[in-house]
């Protein structure tokens, strides 16, 4: 069995190694360790921007399509500076936050009450599980021009798609959650006494948060991504209106600056789950996050 990466890195203390100085010396490595991974992050953004950059300036691609960081950078600062054809850019970017906060909290909602109560009621479980399994082979996608029709180019709409995107991905794993709590924690909450809703509320909901919570990291990219398609397929104001008229009149640069924008605002909703998350699960063991 061949020694993981972490026991490469830990350090080899001779005997009689305090304490004190163990628990300094792992500081030092973790803080180390967090450096050298900031290093290697910026290293790899600047190599991928400055190769774009370059292949840009020397034809190696066509700037009209792929456009290049620089021109992006400009066509961001117009639009802060000068605004959009649609108007100002966070006015823009406020339409789509609000369709995409709207149906991320109105579908994770649904997908935690639905999940955990199909997931404690196996009879109607049973029953709804086909429709459910029905609906969600749909691709969600192709429904933006339905919920256009049927509510029009405003707000609505928007929300019903970023719903639909969010609720089953909250859904499948808060259900999954429930049917993965553990079954003697169950049984002795039942002898000591536990009625069903307080086995629900202090052993099942507990269980079931790590699930949870793993859905809602991703859920909000989806719900972004349900209020942009709708605006893609027919709004007045949003980002990704601002993606469709840049897409008509070939302006690269401006489909890249929007995309930029998402993606900046997703991440940061990411960072604020991770804190969130941190908050409610303080019950949980520390664990290692190589990743982060």
């Amino acid at each position: 069995m061949t020694d993981t990466p972490l026991e490469n890195m830990a350090p080899i203390f001779r005997a009689g190694t305090s304490d004190a100085e163990i628990e300094a010396a792992a500081l030092k490595a973790m803080q180390r360790r967090k450096q050298a991974v900031l290093f290697w992050r910026l290293v790899i953004l600047v190599g991928i921007l400055g190769a774009w950059e370059l292949a840009a300036n020397r034809l190696w691609i066509d700037p009209f399509f792929y456009s290049s960081p620089s021109g992006i950078v400009m066509r961001l600062y117009e639009w802060i500076t000068e605004g959009t054809a649609e108007g100002s850019l966070w006015f823009n970017l406020w339409v789509t936050m609000e369709e995409a906060l709207i149906g991320f909290f109105a579908g994770s909602i649904a997908g935690v009450l639905v999940g955990i109560g199909l997931g404690r009621n196996q009879f109607l479980s049973d029953i709804f599980s086909v429709y459910i399994k029905a609906i969600n082979s749909i691709p969600r996608v192709v429904l933006a021009p339905i919920f256009i029709m049927i509510m029009g180019l405003g707000l609505a709409s928007k929300v019903a798609l970023a719903f639909i995107m969010v609720f089953f991905v909250v859904f499948a794993n808060a259900f999954q959650g429930v049917r993965e709590a553990d079954r003697n924690m169950i049984a002795n909450a039942r002898i000591l006494g536990a009625s069903n809703w307080q086995v629900t509320r202090t052993v099942i909901v507990p269980s079931a948060m790590s699930w949870i919570f793993a859905s809602l990291h991703v859920s909000f990219g989806f719900a972004i991504i349900g209020a942009i398609v709708g605006e893609f397929v027919g709004a007045r104001f949003g980002i990704g209106q601002l993606i469709s008229i840049a897409k008509g009149t070939f302006d690269a640069a401006g489909m890249y600056a929007a995309i930029i924008l998402v993606m900046l605002v997703t991440l940061l909703a990411e960072m604020i789950m991770t804190m969130i998350e941190t908050r409610l699960a303080k019950w949980r063991p520390q664990q290692h996050t190589d990743m982060q």
